[in-house]
């Protein structure tokens, strides 16, 4: 993993507390790496922005080969016309993947002995309107052109269908490159109602945009349904894929409702020696805490307010990068009777993981709103013990303590790992335990049997 240093920084806004020596006290200090999106290989990124009824979603394409084989299949709750969709920005989404990733933060133990005589000291953390097609049938596949336009690079239609056989025909008969399987996938959204949002590259647009990816597209629409189709994008899968989500709210945190929201394991003390290896570290532990909660689960890796951070991965989003993630009520009062707490940026965003297959998650994601504006992140301090002289009773104290404190830095690290606890030890240089009496020998035995699930 690539890892980036940059120094974190401690601000007066919000009280961050995380769980200390009570020997020994750390202060603010370096952030050290991200678990970003470029941990994954199959890694999709989506931002809805989201007030009332209104919704922007954006959408990242990762597509991988030639861009004329390209096909996208999106349902969408209602007919989108031209002035709905729009190309995005490319860098918007990894501004917020940056933001919003699991942090490694390393912290330095201050001199005991100072400590001691002055008191444990506390930290603040603190486009105009396209007109508008009338809408054609093709009356033997049960397909109806609801409208088509073309915006950037893409050339888009949007259909409605009566049967999901008929819609694969005509996508076929069009040049839409639709794997086989998609049948039994598109039926329940035509029982809905739904639109198809479909989307293929314009060869020459894209030639004259000068551009080496395809850019994301983004769409605009008002409609009570919070949901995001995930159906379609198994049809090929192989194997598990991973989504991050960023949700961003006026109002708070933004959660799942037909799936369990949990937070990601946080606020443990880890050996130093993950800092090299921190991209392992965060998959493994995705993965264990994933399987033990029956992989049916939406974990939380993030939810702030916009205005600040502690520690930070990556500046806060400025307004005008807001926009362009899609956040219409920066230039508006927000709907209903929702007041702006002070200080607020008014833009919460929560990150929701989520690995799915076809097993685990049989449905799409519906999602809620909440005014829920407890602060979360998924963060994993690396603590550095003083290693000066110690002229005091309480230095001597600290210094005896590190052993047991080390040993449990191992013994946690084995539990949101699996990772052998031997050979943990082995890197962190530490002596193995002495058995000690019989009870402890069981305790030990439990809990290193429960950090392997």
């Amino acid at each position: 993993m690539n890892v980036r240093r940059l120094l974190g920084t401690c601000l007066a806004v919000l009280w961050v507390w995380f769980s200390l020596s009570a020997s020994a006290e750390a202060f603010c200090g370096f952030y050290v790496a991200k678990a970003d999106t470029t941990l994954y290989n199959e890694a999709s990124q989506v931002a809805i922005a989201r007030d009332g009824n209104r919704t922007v979603l954006t959408m990242a394409n990762d597509f991988k080969g030639d861009v004329k084989d390209f096909a996208m299949v999106v349902p969408v709750p209602v007919v989108l016309q031209k002035d709905q969709v729009h190309i995005g920005d490319p860098t918007i989404l990894k501004r917020l993947d940056d933001f919003s990733a699991p942090r490694l933060v390393e912290y330095f133990d201050d001199n005991p002995c100072q400590t001691f005589r002055n008191g444990l000291e506390s930290r603040d953390a603190a486009m105009p309107t396209a007109p508008q097609a009338s809408p054609r049938t093709e009356k033997s596949l049960g397909v109806t052109v609801e409208a088509e336009f073309s915006v950037g690079e893409y050339d888009i239609v949007i259909l409605s269908a009566k049967e999901s056989n008929g819609l694969q025909t005509w996508l076929n008969r069009n040049g839409y490159k639709i794997p086989r399987g998609a049948r039994p996938l598109l039926q329940p959204y035509i029982r809905q109602n739904m639109k198809f949002f479909v989307a293929k590259v314009n060869l020459a647009e894209f030639a004259k945009s000068g551009f080496q990816m395809l850019r994301p597209l983004q769409m605009a629409f008002e409609s009570p349904k919070f949901m995001l189709p995930i159906r379609l994008g198994m049809i090929n899968a192989k194997a598990e894929q991973d989504l991050m989500v960023y949700l961003l709210s006026p109002k708070g945190q933004a959660e799942l409702v037909n799936y369990r929201t949990a937070n990601i394991p946080t606020d443990v003390e880890i050996p130093e020696f993950v800092k090299n290896e921190f991209g392992d570290f965060y998959t493994t532990l995705f993965e264990t805490a994933h399987a033990q909660e029956g992989k049916r689960i939406a974990f939380r890796e993030y939810a702030w307010d916009m205005a600040n951070c502690d520690p930070c991965s990556a500046d806060p989003l400025t307004p005008e990068e807001l926009r362009k993630a899609g956040v219409f009520w920066l230039t508006e009062r927000p709907q209903g009777d929702f007041v702006m707490p002070p200080q607020s940026t008014g833009v919460f965003i929560t990150r929701l993981h989520v690995r799915y297959s076809r097993d685990t998650f049989p449905e799409d994601l519906i999602f809620q709103e909440t005014s829920n504006r407890q602060l979360f992140q998924g963060r994993y301090v690396m603590r550095h013990p003083y290693t000066g002289e110690v002229d005091c009773p309480e230095g001597r104290r600290y210094q005896k303590s590190l052993s047991t404190r080390f040993e449990q830095e191992a013994q946690t690290l084995a539990k949101l790992t699996g990772w052998n606890i031997q050979e943990i030890r082995r890197k962190m240089n530490l002596q193995t335990p002495k058995p000690g009496s019989w009870w402890n020998q069981l305790w030990n035995f439990l809990l290193l049997r429960g950090s392997r699930g």
